[in-house]
């Protein structure tokens, strides 16, 4: 692995599992990922998906990759009355605290960047999201 963590091919190979997985379950999906500095490394928008949805994919890496937790865990402690009420308005650009983006782990526990997805509900964006973890993970 790069110094840099996730490298170019292993973000590719990241896009296209998570892009496979949206296509078997007929969505239309933007996929984004970033390396361990937080820098957009690879991105995949599928043909007919929406536009608004290309700024959230690389927010929720962003996001997933900043904190070093899903964009889904991010959102159920950013909740009223929880530790993290708020935290969705204090970065730059913000963070984004529903489901779609996951951090990159190597096998000792290393973060090496984050994918982020958008296109379908945030449970149809995290699970097309943990297509794409998987494809690094195996990789």
């Amino acid at each position: 692995m790069a110094d840099h963590g996730v490298t170019l091919e292993q973000a590719q190979r990241i896009v296209d599992a998570a892009v496979s997985k949206s296509a078997g379950d007929g969505l239309l999906m933007n996929v984004a990922v970033v390396d361990a500095g937080n820098n957009l490394t690879a991105f995949g928008r599928m043909d007919g998906a929406w536009l608004g949805s290309i700024e959230i994919a690389i927010a929720k890496a962003h996001t997933a990759r900043r904190f070093d937790l899903s964009t889904r865990e991010l959102g159920q402690l950013s909740q009223p009355g929880e530790p993290l009420f708020g935290i969705h308005v204090l970065a730059e650009g913000g963070n984004v605290v529903f489901a779609g983006g996951i951090p990159l782990k190597t096998a000792d526990g290393v973060v090496a960047g984050a994918v982020g997805v958008s296109g379908g509900t945030p449970d149809q964006d995290h699970d097309v999201c943990a297509a794409g973890v998987e494809a690094f993970t195996s990789g």
